[in-house]
């Protein structure tokens, strides 16, 4: 949850839209989301499939852009920066963390975790000690030295997380981070994000089409058919989870 003295917004969706156009045929994906992350907080976009939830992961990733409305990452409309400007503002204020890790399966976890610094050209020194520290910060300082093939997919997972710290970003995007771990290690993977939310104040977005993962987020916004279904607080969240636990 968002400290106090911390609750401007990182993010903020205002009427965003988005059509693809195939030949004569327009198909809405987004119709008009609104919505806001403020600094701290840990929000989760939930939704099936076909509820707009990539296509939204993709803009606020700016791998996309929306057809009509803003989005604003603090406080700037990023539609204003040209292409080459765009992927400096990814790397540098965007930790990404996805599905199936996304790690280079020829680097160790060190070299894998410099990754984004490399591209921000942060010295030699510099990287080989935040990569440590990010290591030791995910539970993994011992194994600076394998690589992903020698790591379980939470340990590759905890490395990918640590990755998307590299550049101390403005906030991470997780894409189904959890879904092609076990129960276990989901919760282990979940228990992490919520100790670097609460514990270190990182301000953390979630993608998921998995609902029970709710009692995590201080928001979870439920997308369907490309607009926003509901928004629920945390409030909110801790009460559903009270009378789900005493109705079993």
């Amino acid at each position: 949850m968002a400290e106090s003295g911390k609750s401007s917004d990182i993010v903020r969706l205002v009427d965003i839209r988005k059509t693809y156009i195939t030949g004569e045929l327009q198909v809405p994906v987004l119709k008009g989301i609104n919505a806001t992350v403020c600094r701290g907080e840990f929000v989760g976009f939930i939704g099936t499939s076909g509820s707009g939830k990539s296509t939204l992961l993709n803009i606020l990733g700016m791998l996309d852009v929306p057809t009509g409305g803003q989005y604003y990452l603090e406080d700037i409309e990023v539609s204003q920066f040209s292409d080459v400007e765009q992927a400096t503002i990814r790397n540098l204020k965007i930790g990404f963390i996805f599905q199936s890790f996304n790690l280079f399966p020829h680097l160790t976890v060190e070299q894998n975790i410099e990754v984004p610094m490399l591209y921000a050209r942060v010295p030699g020194r510099i990287r080989s000690k935040r990569a440590l520290d990010l290591a030791k910060r995910v539970g993994l300082g011992h194994r600076l030295g394998h690589r992903p093939t020698q790591l379980s997919g939470g340990e590759c997972q905890r490395i990918a997380i640590a990755r998307a710290l590299s550049n101390n970003p403005a906030f991470i995007l997780a894409d189904e981070p959890t879904g092609n771990l076990d129960e276990k290690t989901s919760n282990e993977i979940m228990k992490l994000f919520h100790e670097l939310n609460r514990g270190q104040g990182v301000t953390i977005v979630m993608v998921t089409h998995n609902p029970s993962l709710g009692p995590h987020y201080d928001k979870i916004i439920r997308l369907r058919d490309g607009r926003i279904d509901n928004t629920l607080f945390e409030w909110e969240i801790a009460a559903q989870k009270k009378e789900s636990e005493a109705a079993r």
